[in-house]
């Protein structure tokens, strides 16, 4: 079984990942939390780059949970019909929408708690509302950030979702979690992909940026 790095440890490599991708915030466009929280429930299964190609005409005809709550799901569906599961995700925009208006007075709540009672908001979503619309600390966990915290031997191979957060929140101050949360995520998406690749290119080029890099040694060179 590979040994974990200690704490210490992560956060320079974590740092090493800051430096080369040092954007804070989301790739999704929004200009309100609202949009933020509709894009993210859009994004599941489904690239950044494809929502923010429907969310600008869907945002101009339904601007805010209440217009979204009383279109339809077959308008909504209309706008967002090139993305993938888009007729569940009608549904879900519909109704977190509805849930808005309802129980919060048409504003997005800032809490995880509340985040999470909307129809199509999980943890990670909320944790991405949390940090980006609301600059609360909060550390979301994709499908990049828990490959890369496995792949670099942040957390056991077996760790959950849940698992890899709580690792991540114990041993990043609360200060870092939203910047380390996307640094990890696009040098997943753009450097240390999912599919096959020169895995050694992804070990160099933190080298590069690190000042202790024999810590990397240690790291399988294959993926």
């Amino acid at each position: 079984m590979p040994k974990l790095y200690t704490a210490q440890e992560i956060c320079r490599i974590v740092d090493a990942m800051i430096t080369l991708y040092p954007q804070d915030r989301s790739e999704l466009n929004f200009t309100n939390s609202f949009e933020l929280l509709c894009a993210v429930v859009l994004s599941a299964q489904t690239t950044d780059k494809a929502v923010n190609k429907v969310t600008p005409d869907l945002f101009n005809a339904y601007p805010k949970a209440k217009a979204m709550s009383e279109a339809s799901e077959e308008s909504i569906s209309a706008y967002i019909k090139t993305i993938g599961l888009y007729k569940n995700k009608a549904k879900y925009l519909k109704q977190l929408s509805s849930q808005l208006i309802s129980k919060f007075n048409g504003e997005v709540p800032q809490t995880r708690e509340e985040l999470t009672s909307l129809s199509g908001v999980g943890r990670k979503t909320a944790n991405v509302v949390l940090a980006n619309a609301f600059d609360i600390p909060a550390f979301a966990v994709d499908t990049h950030v828990e490959r890369i915290c496995k792949r670099f031997q942040f957390v056991e191979k077996d760790a959950s979702v849940l698992d890899v957060e709580k690792k991540m929140t114990k041993v990043l101050p609360p200060s870092l979690w939203r910047q380390s949360h996307h640094s990890i995520l696009l040098f997943g998406r753009y450097q240390c992909v999912a599919r096959k690749h020169e895995h050694q290119v992804c070990i160099e080029r933190l080298k590069q940026v690190m000042e202790e890099a024999e810590l990397l040694e240690r790291l399988p060179k294959e993926c």
